[in-house]
């Protein structure tokens, strides 16, 4: 089964789903800031990405040059050249989205007081790790990102085809090592727990990147494979074979979407063919040619 790669896709945008975007953006923002001030500061943390380099230039600064940088101004800088390069590999809608994902933290970071929940350095990182994970959610689920190393491995990626991810994970163990070295290797170590349990949150609730394999019996083959193409861009394999019930010829479509997919795909098989017997399973890895939807 093979899906081509240069198919033209360009979902629409309603005001509703970008009002709907721009709300989980929002929200993913405040919730974000919030866990900043109250348990990564409370717990001296460094998270992973470009929130976590700004968190660490501003103690470097505080602590050996007794500057007070406020967070909003080294987090733009730091953003700047990334999100130029994903204003024009990416998508410009993608990159509008981040952009006021980061501004919108930033700002509220320098605004919103400390508040320190509690001084339980273990609480600190398992809860904080899991709102992180949870505000990250949001902002992927409103086709966006909380900028930095986001737009540098979503760019590799998508590009050259590579798995960045990797290279981002040893930029992340190398400022923890520098944290660890200047305020010592509890914050270093308590911060892995921290970047870990956000990850896992961000890996359970991101749809992304989830896929589903699709067996599909029925009588009206070429009109429910109308209906997975039009909806999802995928290609499908049809099957001819015998139903060893009855004895009678059947025919079955096997095809891969994504999870989020799932759902409206489903609703139109029923409406094709009401007595459709599908049977879906959880796909771990996809090898060759799978159409992936471009970020706007």
């Amino acid at each position: 089964m093979s899906a081509s790669k240069t198919h033209p896709y360009a979902p629409t945008e309603t005001l509703a789903s970008r009002i709907g975007r721009l709300a989980l953006i929002v929200l993913a923002s405040v919730i974000m800031a919030v866990n900043i001030r109250s348990f990564v500061d409370a717990g001296g943390l460094v998270p992973g990405g470009f929130n976590g380099l700004t968190l660490l230039i501003q103690r470097i600064a505080d602590q050996f040059f007794h500057i007070a940088l406020p967070f909003s101004l080294v987090n733009f800088l730091l953003n700047a050249v990334p999100a130029v390069i994903s204003f024009r590999m990416i998508g410009k809608r993608f990159t509008i989205y981040s952009c006021i994902m980061i501004v919108l933290t930033s700002l509220l970071t320098d605004l919103i007081p400390s508040m320190p929940i509690t001084n339980d350095i273990l609480l600190i990182c398992v809860f904080g790790g899991l709102i992180n994970g949870f505000a990250i959610s949001l902002c992927l689920l409103g086709r966006a990102t909380s900028g930095g190393t986001d737009f540098i491995a979503v760019a590799v990626s998508e590009r050259l085809h590579v798995d960045a991810w990797n290279y981002i994970l040893l930029g992340n163990a190398a400022m923890l090592a520098a944290a660890g070295v200047l305020f010592g290797w509890d914050k270093a170590l308590y911060s892995i727990i921290f970047q870990f349990t956000s990850t896992q949150v961000v890996r359970l609730l991101n749809p992304r990147y989830k896929r589903n394999t699709l067996f599909i019996i029925t009588d009206k083959p070429e009109a429910i494979y109308a209906r997975i193409k039009d909806i999802t861009h995928h290609g499908a394999t049809l099957f001819r074979g015998t139903g060893l019930y009855n004895g009678q010829e059947r025919d079955m479509i096997y095809s891969i979407i994504d999870t989020q997919e799932v759902k409206a795909v489903l609703h139109c098989i029923r409406e094709e063919d009401p007595k459709a017997f599908v049977n879906i399973l959880k796909t771990d890895q996809v090898a060759g040619n799978f159409y992936q939807r471009p970020n706007d």
